[in-house]
């Protein structure tokens, strides 16, 4: 691969959800095949990426304040925005000074073309098939996140995303077992399978298992160690899905979106579940799998959401073995149907909420870890934090530091739980 000396450096910043992280990883491997190095923003990089979120304001907000601060850095570098915000306001984000393209998630393509069109820096293409010469490292991940579809067909009132990604989309299984293969090669110890609505994968292409098919064909015709699937609705996981978990090598943690415990707001929010299903879904997993982990995402003050709707999604939470909780205070987003509804709950009151979710979430947290402590689990060993420790991930998302040589960066290794040390369990090599 031949690349620029002095230019043809691209960094490429990502927010918001896994799929986000997918899409970053193919634009860096796309970068990569043109000739470009994948570098950090501290490292002084030509291009500069953001693969924005636009799911709140507040993330519209954190995405404006990392362009204007990149090109604070280097005014003399070409930034791009793009991700879901570029999506749905990117005459928004054209009118920030210094921001050079702005390409939303239809035109993710065309990022390379775009910029190579703006600059004057000449990289050298490496050919045919230079995607399988990737190194992971350049991608500075040990987890590689690979997308099975796109898109949402259920419009959830306070969702922009059907808006940002479009209907859902499937992308053939066969070139998903291909491209699973390919990150193995790569050196990728763990896949992660992402997407917009997962478990309606397959619904759109013909002689298709779903998602069970997927999880099932993967497994058995390639090599990859470590298997995760990113989050799925409580009422797509069931019996029939969970017996595929019996594979040791298919990651025990469910993320399932709860978003509020009271029947009335989930009816309000389009949401195709009741919390009494929400509530059995959990039990059912852990009835299959004793040492699997459920986190959560929760959503506080939604319009019309009262004391009582809020002291039941208290309630639910606190009933629940969750290994960890997500917490948003609502956010209005122009487009949606919640956008027009009435009895909006007042800042002061939105806070309130959102504080006592989040200590109810820390405390939830800090318990799951603590049961963990005793338990062998597998570990993926993801960077150095000082000479001869490291952290990383056990398959049931527990983050944990052991004493391990350097070199078990990207190795999976077994270690005994032994102790808590603030967010991180402390773990001793078996």
């Amino acid at each position: 691969m031949t690349v620029n000396s002095n230019k043809g450096a691209v960094a490429i910043e990502t927010h918001g959800c896994k799929l986000n992280q997918a899409d970053s990883q193919a634009l860096a491997r796309r970068f990569v095949s043109a000739g470009y190095r994948v570098v950090s923003l501290s490292d002084g990089p030509d291009v500069y990426v953001l693969n924005s979120c636009t799911v709140t304001h507040v993330a519209d907000a954190k995405a404006r304040q990392a362009l204007r601060a990149a090109r604070r850095r280097n005014p003399a570098m070409t930034v791009v925005a793009t991700g879901c915000y570029a999506q749905r306001m990117p005459d928004q984000l054209r009118s920030i000074a210094g921001v050079d393209l702005v390409l939303g998630n239809f035109e993710k393509s065309r990022i390379v073309a775009e910029v190579q069109r703006v600059r004057t820096v000449e990289t050298v293409s490496c050919g045919e098939g230079s995607e399988d010469i990737v190194a992971q490292e350049s991608l500075g991940r040990t987890r590689a996140m690979v997308k099975i579809q796109e898109g949402c067909n259920q419009v959830c009132a306070y969702c922009i995303v059907p808006k940002v990604r479009g209907r859902e989309r499937s992308i053939p299984l066969e070139e998903l077992v291909e491209t699973v293969r390919r990150r193995v090669r790569e050196g990728f110890r763990e896949v992660a399978l992402t997407g917009t609505q997962l478990g309606s994968y397959g619904f759109d292409l013909p002689d298709s298992d779903g998602l069970k098919g997927l999880v099932a064909k993967i497994l058995a015709e390639t090599n990859v160690e470590r298997l995760r699937v990113s989050s799925l609705q409580p009422q797509e996981i069931t019996a029939g899905l969970l017996e595929l978990w019996r594979e040791p090598r298919l990651c025990p943690h469910f993320h399932m979106p709860m978003q509020s415990g009271s029947d009335g707001v989930l009816g309000r929010m389009r949401r195709r579940y009741t919390a009494e299903e929400y509530q059995r879904t959990v039990a059912d997993i852990y009835e299959a799998l004793p040492h699997a982990s459920v986190t959560a995402d929760v959503i506080v003050g939604f319009p019309g959401e009262t004391e009582e709707d809020h002291q039941r999604s208290l309630k639910l939470c606190e009933s629940l073995d969750l290994a960890g909780m997500h917490v948003f205070p609502y956010s209005v987003r122009p487009g949606t149907s919640a956008a027009y509804m009435t009895s909006l709950i007042p800042p002061q009151v939105k806070q309130r909420r959102k504080g006592e979710m989040l200590e109810l979430a820390k405390g939830k947290a800090r318990g799951f870890r603590r049961r963990a402590l005793g338990d062998v689990r597998p570990v993926l060993w993801e960077r150095v934090v000082k000479p001869g420790a490291l952290v990383g991930l056990t398959d049931n998302y527990l983050r944990v530091e052991a004493a391990l040589d350097d070199l078990m960066v990207n190795e999976i290794s077994r270690v005994r739980l032994t102790g808590v040390k603030g967010e991180v369990v402390i773990g001793e090599a078996v």
